[in-house]
C-alpha cells in the first residue's frame, strides 16, 4: 500500500488534481468537419466548470473558419468547444462511433480534431473488446485490461500537457467507445480497477501484440526501446496454427518495394530470437521495420519469417503477428486456458514488474 501511495503522489504532482482519472483520446484524423449527435446536447468552453449552453435538436456539425469555430453555422470566439450530453445516458456518437464522457472538438495542425473526454475506466472499456476478441478466457481479458490501463497511464503521464494523450488507431490503443461494449469485457474491467503495473513506482510502457510466435522480443529489438521488464520469454502461442503464416512476393512486388528493378530478395541479420533486422532487396538494404512497412502489416505480420524462392517469385513464411514485445494476447489466451491466473499471466510477459492498485 506504501508503494501505491508514492505512486499516486508521483502522478498527482504531474497531473492536474482532478484528472488523475481522465483520458482525452483523439477521435480519428483531423476533418474539416466534427458532426456530433445525441440528446439534450449543451456546449461551453473547454473547461467543465463553464456554463453549459443549450443547442437545438439532436445533431451538432462542428465547423471552422481559421482558428475560430462554428456550431450549426453559427460562428462562437473560441477556438475549442466541449459538448456534454445530459439526458442521463451521456453517450455522444462522433462522426458515428458512440462514446462516453464530453466531446471538445478544436483546432489541430490544419484542421479539426475530435477529443473523447472521459474517465479512464470507461476508456478501457473502449479498448479492451477492441484489442482483445471478447471469447477470449475471462483471466486473459483481465490481463489484457490491465494492460491496456496501464500503458494510458504511462503515456498520459509523457502527454499530460498536451491537448489529447492518446489516438484511437493501432499506433496508440484501439478504442471504439461503446460499439464494444460487453458484459465479459465489463467484468474483467471492473474486476480489475485502478491495477496498473509499474516499475519503480512508474507505470510501465505496457507494450502488447496478437501473437509472438513462440517466443517475445525484446523492448530494444523490437521497438528500440531498453526496457528492463521487456525480456525475450517462451510463449505457448507457437503451437497455435493462427500463429503460422505465408506470403507469396512476386517480381513485380519484389520491383516496387526496391523502388527500381531487383530480382532477389535475402535476409541480412537477424535478432537474438531469430528475427530479422536488415532485408537486402535487389541491390537495396532495408531496415527490417522499414521492410514490413513497404510490404504492408497485415500482409507481412511481423519479422519472425524465412524467405525462399518460388515459381512466382518469392516465398516468405513466418510465425506471429505484431512486433513481439510484451503481452502476448494468443499467448496469453493459452495459458487463461490451462488455468493461470492473469496475474501470473502479467509477470510472465513483463517480469520484475509490481502490480499495484491506485485506486
Amino acid at each position: 500500500m506504501k508503494n501505491a501511495i508514492v505512486l499516486f503522489a508521483a502522478l498527482a504532482v504531474a497531473l492536474p488534481a482532478s484528472a488523475a482519472e481522465t483520458m482525452r483520446i483523439a477521435m480519428g484524423a483531423e476533418a474539416s468537419k466534427v458532426t456530433l449527435q445525441g440528446a439534450k446536447l449543451r456546449w461551453s468552453a473547454d473547461n467543465e466548470d463553464s456554463e453549459l449552453h443549450e443547442i437545438e435538436g439532436t445533431v451538432l456539425e462542428v465547423t471552422h473558419v481559421g482558428d475560430k469555430l462554428k456550431l450549426n453555422g453559427a460562428e462562437l470566439d473560441l477556438k475549442s468547444v466541449r459538448i456534454r450530453s445530459i439526458d442521463g445516458e451521456e453517450t455522444i456518437a462522433v462522426n458515428g462511433v458512440r462514446v462516453r464522457g464530453d466531446v471538445v472538438v478544436q483546432k489541430g495542425n490544419s484542421q479539426l480534431i475530435a477529443i473523447n473526454v472521459l474517465p479512464l475506466e470507461d476508456y478501457i472499456l473502449g479498448v479492451l473488446g477492441s484489442e482483445m476478441p471478447r471469447s477470449f478466457p475471462i483471466e486473459a481479458l483481465k490481463a489484457q485490461a490491465v494492460a491496456a490501463r496501464t500503458y494510458a497511464l504511462n503515456k498520459k503521464l509523457e502527454q499530460y500537457d498536451q491537448p489529447y494523450h492518446l489516438g484511437s488507431s493501432v499506433i496508440s490503443q484501439v478504442y471504439k467507445g461503446l460499439e464494444v461494449d460487453d458484459p465479459r469485457t465489463r467484468e474483467a474491467v471492473e474486476s480489475t480497477r485502478g491495477e496498473v503495473l509499474t516499475w519503480k513506482l512508474q507505470p510501465i510502457e505496457a507494450y502488447f501484440h496478437s501473437s509472438c510466435g513462440g517466443h517475445t522480443e525484446t523492448g530494444m529489438e523490437a521497438l528500440g526501446r531498453d526496457l528492463p521488464y521487456l525480456k525475450s520469454v517462451e510463449c505457448p502461442c507457437g503451437t497455435l496454427p493462427t500463429s503460422h503464416w505465408s506470403l507469396q512476393l512476386s517480381a513485380k512486388d519484389i520491383t516496387s518495394i526496391a523502388g527500381s528493378k531487383a530480382t532477389s530478395l535475402k535476409v541480412e541479420g537477424r535478432t537474438p530470437t531469430g528475427r530479422v533486422k536488415r532485408v537486402q532487396v535487389g541491390t537495396r538494404d532495408f531496415d527490417a521495420v522499414r521492410f514490413r512497412e513497404r510490404v504492408g502489416y497485415m500482409k507481412l505480420k511481423s519479422l519472425d519469417f524465412e524467405v525462399k524462392k518460388s515459381a512466382e517469385g518469392f516465398e516468405v513464411s513466418g510465425n506471429g503477428f505484431g512486433h513481439g514485445a510484451g503481452l502476448c494476447q494468443w499467448g496469453a489466451r493459452v495459458l487463461a486456458e490451462k488455468g493461470m491466473h492473469y496475474t501470473d499471466i502479467l509477470q510472465r510477459y513483463y517480469p520484475g514488474t509490481e502490480l499495484q492498485n491506485l485506486y
